[in-house]
């Protein structure tokens, strides 16, 4: 499982989006290593198609598909209107990682 945490540096949802997504994969026994990509640049965040941070990619794919957003470095809001994602679609998304291996 290849996991990414996409984000601007300074975000200040970031450090409680590593800590949350670490408590899901922990509490459904997945050891994955999480890699950090921080985001610098309007250029890198076109290419990347960085929809705002901090941004979770498990196996390529966002935990929470959004609908299309310029690419920029702005601060990113989920469905349940913070800047972190839901316990419950973080172990969603890892479930989903988990049975397609």
């Amino acid at each position: 499982m290849r996991i990414e945490i996409l984000y601007v540096p300074g975000c200040p949802n970031y450090e409680l989006a590593v800590e949350r997504l670490q408590a899901v994969l922990e509490s459904q026994s997945v050891r994955a290593e999480i890699r950090s990509v921080p985001i610098s640049s309007e250029d890198q965040a076109k290419a990347l198609l960085f929809p705002g941070s901090p941004t979770i990619r498990i196996d390529g794919e966002d935990v929470e598909q959004h609908e299309t957003i310029a690419p920029s470095l702005a601060c990113r809001l989920y469905a349940n209107r913070s800047g972190v994602p839901s316990e419950e679609v973080l172990r969603r998304a890892v479930g989903r990682a988990k049975c397609e291996e």
